[in-house]
């Protein structure tokens, strides 16, 4: 069961895929803010992970994100979403990202509850 105050962390370590140049978000070796964003949904999936009806699924739907600090390749990186909000089918998370003690990163971010398949159905026209 859903329910605001389901919270987890993610770690990972930045890799050079994950860097600004790699992505094209920049031209700089250091993590991109798409990885940085990619990481803070995976958080929030984890944060609600067992706690929705078989079938169902969540999909992002919008972020607002602050980048504030760089972090290198080789570096640990930690992002933990907390869920907020619960309207209906729409899920609002508060999230932050860390390197070593430093945030690196934080905002919020919204997902909606969805039936996978008929998602899917949507999605290929069948």
């Amino acid at each position: 069961m859903l329910e605001p105050g389901l919270e987890a962390t993610v770690e990972e370590t930045v890799t050079d895929g994950m860097t600004a140049e790699a992505l094209g978000s920049g031209d700089v070796p250091v993590l991109g803010t798409p990885a940085v964003l990619a990481l803070a949904e995976k958080a929030a999936c984890a944060a609600i992970e067992g706690g929705l009806d078989d079938g169902w699924t969540s999909v992002g739907t919008w972020a607002e994100l602050s980048h504030v600090a760089p972090t290198p390749v080789g570096e640990d990186v930690r992002a933990t979403a907390r869920l907020k909000e619960i309207d209906g089918r729409k899920l609002t998370f508060e999230f932050s990202v860390h390197d070593g003690s430093v945030e690196i990163a934080f905002g919020t971010h919204g997902r909606v509850l969805v039936d996978r398949d008929r998602f899917l159905r949507s999605v290929t026209g069948a």
